[in-house]
């Protein structure tokens, strides 16, 4: 936007070059309250500090040095963008790899509590992390927990020489009935998570027994047999004119960490795999998520991009926002799919999923729920976890994993703890299915697809 003053007006008026306008950005150096997660920023010369605050405490989280305009770089490679929006009052800030935006807004100086010393000891470290998820999760009622009564159970276990331990164990207990596999308790390389009743963990063995299975069954007459992105994606093209693409994680495709080089490692495999020749007489697409660990949703909306020539709504995103009120959230912010530039696929596509199709896994398939065209889901529910997840430190060092966010459908819909149902249901990769050498979802795919035609419409 170009400011013009009212000396810019009178220098052209007597027919004087004006000098060129500069506009600055507003600065963001200073003390900044995030919308829902709990959060204070303090951004002060080049050094970015968070602060994890709760109505009983203030401790410091995640730093960062800046690297860039805007931009700050965490020890572990994470970078996030802060910028102001209209006003030097309001502003944003962007973890790279995710998708949304959390919105900011300027406050005069830090909290009270996080100025003084904060309290040690095991009912502090106890009061904060039953606090962090009494602010901020967003399902007990959905789950049918009272967070109160646990509380009130177990708070009068924990006295001043409770040990370490002896808390891990108390932390562990009252977060289990969740069975949510966002919800994590970490005391150094211990951590206690759990995943879904009736579900499994999908583990990097789980992943390699599976792939070899694959590749033995289902794409024992398949050609192109490729693997990419650090055998992350796998992909063959299937007798009939079908092609199969699995994906088991959507992150480390490459050594570079960083949310650049995972991107180009996926537009190599893209390039390849929906080139110009293959999308014009592909006849069906299945893509394999039934094991994949999750990562950037953001790959996910980049692939989606490739499987649609028109531009739709894949979710929105929003945030728990009011510390006493579960039922209040942040504005939601919608993810678009936007078709790709070059060579894009928009036949049928039959997604296989399960209950090892966690996180990013789960918000790709749900970007492709209304996919315009034929999208056929098989299988069994996914894992049913969707949000980022919030790491809140304890004043004794421990850590408590949660989700703050929801994911919702065009319809509204959430899905956390209940999983994306599929459209077909199917067992997958159960001990029996094994034993007969049997992949029921793979073959019901293909049949589905075969049954399509080849249609795009």
């Amino acid at each position: 936007m170009r400011i013009v003053t009212a000396t810019a007006v009178a220098l052209t008026l007597a027919g004087q070059a004006a000098p060129a306008a500069t506009v600055h950005q507003p600065t963001t150096d200073g003390i900044w309250r995030m919308d829902g997660y709990g959060t204070v920023l303090s951004i002060r010369n080049g050094t970015f500090q968070e602060y994890q605050t709760t109505a009983v405490s203030c401790l410091k989280g995640d730093s960062a040095q800046q690297t860039g305009p805007g931009t700050y770089t965490t020890p572990d490679g994470t970078v996030l963008t802060v910028r102001t929006q209209g006003s030097r009052d309001r502003g944003s800030m962007r973890v790279d790899g995710s998708v949304g935006d959390r919105n900011l807004r300027r406050i005069p100086e830090l909290p009270d509590a996080c100025t003084r010393p904060a309290r040690k000891g095991p009912l502090a470290a106890f009061d904060v992390f039953w606090q962090s998820f009494e602010e901020n999760y967003p399902f007990f009622s959905a789950k049918g927990i009272d967070w109160h009564a646990l509380r009130d159970h177990y708070r009068p276990r924990v006295h001043a020489k409770t040990t370490r331990d002896e808390l891990y164990v108390v932390f562990s207990e009252m977060v289990k009935p969740l069975y949510d596999a966002h919800v994590a308790v970490q005391d150094g390389d211990r951590v206690f998570a759990q995943v879904r009743p009736g579900t499994v963990l999908p583990t990097q063995e789980l992943d390699t027994k599976v792939k070899k299975f694959i590749v033995a069954h289902d794409l024992k007459d398949a050609r192109n047999l490729q693997d990419f992105a650090n055998g992350r994606i796998t992909y063959a093209d299937l007798p009939g004119g079908q092609s199969y693409l699995r994906i088991s994680g959507f992150g480390g495709y490459a050594s570079d960490a960083a949310p650049a080089a995972q991107l180009a490692e996926l537009d190599r495999a893209l390039d390849t795999v929906l080139d110009q020749e293959r999308t014009q007489r592909l006849k069906g697409l299945v893509i394999d998520l039934r094991i994949n660990g999750g990562g950037s949703d953001a790959l996910g909306i980049h692939i989606a991009e490739h499987l649609t020539d028109t531009p739709y709504l894949a979710y929105s995103k929003r945030a728990r926002n009011n510390p006493a009120d579960p039922t209040r959230h942040t504005r939601p912010q919608p993810a678009y799919v936007t078709p790709a530039h070059g060579p894009r696929y928009t036949g049928p596509v039959a997604v296989l999923t399960g209950g090892s199709t966690v996180s990013a896994g789960e918000t790709f398939t749900q970007a492709l729920m209304d996919r315009p065209g034929k999208t056929v889901r098989i299988g069994q529910p996914t894992q049913g976890v969707f949000s980022d997840v919030m790491q809140r430190k304890l004043p004794n060092g421990m850590s408590a994993w949660l989700p703050n966010e929801e994911f919702l459908a065009g319809s509204g819909r959430t899905f956390d703890g209940t999983g994306i149902p599929p459209h077909l249901i199917e067992p997958v990769f159960t001990k029996h299915e094994f034993d007969k050498k049997r992949d029921s979802a793979f073959d019901r795919a293909l049949n589905v697809l075969r049954n399509y035609g080849g249609t795009t419409s």
